[in-house]
């Protein structure tokens, strides 16, 4: 007997008839494009096909999440690890790919686990600004019994020059103070009290521990198995970029950069070879029309991990 899902599991799925119908939103490029002709749009092709007719100069944000140099099945493809050198050619011909689509001021993130670090860096420092390199946390992960635990993931940021968009005011992370510390006046120091919490707005660092992965009782769960957290990547969007700049994603995957970047009022487009996991990006594009949330940022801040969010009230800053 088939096992019953969990009335809570929320996990995106594609019902009887929805394939046919997503994949009637899929484009492919055969020829030299035109922005109008990609905006907003899944490109279910093969990255190396679709990029050589992407428009050129219209990419204010670049988003990479490449297959890790890993053994991994991706649905209907599989990524066979490479050696160190392997993989860091693989990826410069990538990155010579998607270069003519960048603008001058853009910005570019890069996903990658510690050992493909090593490759991606090497790539990176030859065509871009290196300006930090971001290490989440994953809490989700297996035991090792010869190594130490997989428990994090590095984004390298990048610019294409010196000029570039850069909002720290906006990916404030709204912190719990556990030890309060108050002056001589009794007054608070550098945090403030409301509905019975005591928290600061902290400054964002490069180090994150406030990502929880999707997991089957979120609404922004799917069945692919390196999905990006919409919370992660609404910090890059919401830092690198302004409303109605260009968000770009040459392996879409499940389509999370594509629909935070909806949700944030960005214009988007991304590539993916998968066409379940691009039919899967549409369906997500499509419930946008339900609700625009990102679990983990409400009314303007970002929330620690399994914190309940508040309103701050007007005019009421916490620094």
């Amino acid at each position: 007997m088939k096992k019953q899902k969990s009335t809570l599991n929320k996990t995106i799925l594609l019902l009887p008839g929805e394939k046919k119908l997503y994949t009637q939103r899929l484009i492919k490029l055969e020829n030299k494009s035109s922005i109008s002709d990609i905006s907003n749009k899944t490109i279910n092709q093969d990255f190396y096909k679709a990029a050589d007719f992407l428009p050129s100069n219209f990419v204010d944000l670049l988003i990479i999440d490449p297959p890790y140099n890993i053994y991994k099945n991706f649905n209907s493809n599989v990524y066979k690890s490479k050696g160190v050198d392997e993989y860091a050619s693989w990826f410069d011909e990538i990155i010579i790919k998607l270069k003519p689509i960048l603008k001058a001021e853009a910005s570019i993130y890069v996903c990658s686990d510690w050992f493909t670090s090593i490759s991606i860096a090497t790539v990176l420092q030859k065509h871009f600004k290196i300006r930090n390199r971001i290490t989440w946390e994953r809490e989700k992960g297996r035991g090792a019994k010869s190594n130490w635990k997989n428990s994090s993931e590095d984004i390298w940021f990048c610019t294409v020059s010196n000029k570039y968009h850069f909002n720290s005011e906006k990916v404030k992370l709204l912190k719990k103070v556990i030890a309060p510390y108050r002056d001589e006046n009794g007054i608070p120091k550098d945090w403030k009290f409301e509905n019975g919490t005591n928290y600061r707005l902290t400054f964002p660092s490069n180090l994150w521990n406030d990502i929880s992965v999707p997991f089957w009782s979120m609404p922004e769960n799917t069945e692919h198995p390196t999905q990006k957290p919409e919370k992660l990547i609404a910090k890059l969007i919401i830092a690198s970029s302004k409303k109605g700049d260009y968000v770009f994603d040459p392996f879409a995957g499940s389509g999370t950069t594509l629909v935070t970047a909806k949700k944030l009022g960005r214009n988007y487009t991304g590539i993916e070879l998968d066409k379940e996991y691009a039919c899967i990006t549409e369906k997500r594009l499509n419930n946008c029309k339900f609700g625009d949330e990102i679990q983990g940022y409400e009314h303007g801040f970002f929330w620690e991990r399994n914190t309940h969010p508040f309103r701050i009230k007007p005019g009421n800053s916490a620094k």
